[in-house]
């Protein structure tokens, strides 16, 4: 199962790559990551997105929101699930992740043994 993580903070790459160690090695589950809300639309609208079956969103990054990427998704890849990540719980942003169509919506700091139980329950 292949995941996209959209993220700008690169220490996130690490702490998922050990979170889902075991998972990675076994082969159960493939990661790649993109530092923006651009680079990941760039990644999706290659030849090589086609696998992704889940992509997890950081809603505060620098040039296009994760809610503003959620929207593109939604409406280029409808069939794509995506999980929206907050530090921030505020109402408006859950509104609008749930009016735009995410599968989801977590709070920082992720609970990664329950993101984990449900991403191989629900995706596997």
């Amino acid at each position: 199962m292949k995941i996209m993580v959209v993220d700008d903070e690169p220490d996130v790459q690490i702490l998922f790559k050990q979170r889902f160690r075991k998972e990675i090695k076994s082969g159960k589950i493939h990661i790649d990551f993109a530092l923006s809300a651009k680079e990941a639309l760039k990644y999706l609208n290659s030849q090589e997105s086609h696998n992704f079956v889940l992509i997890l969103s950081d809603i505060n990054m620098p040039g296009m929101s994760g809610l503003q990427l959620l929207k593109i998704i939604k409406l280029t890849f409808p069939d794509l699930k995506v999980f929206i990540i907050t530090a921030y719980g505020d109402d408006k942003s859950h509104q609008l992740a749930l009016e735009y169509g995410a599968d989801d919506y977590l709070h920082k700091p992720v609970e990664f043994d329950k993101l984990k139980e449900k991403i191989l329950q629900e995706y596997s």
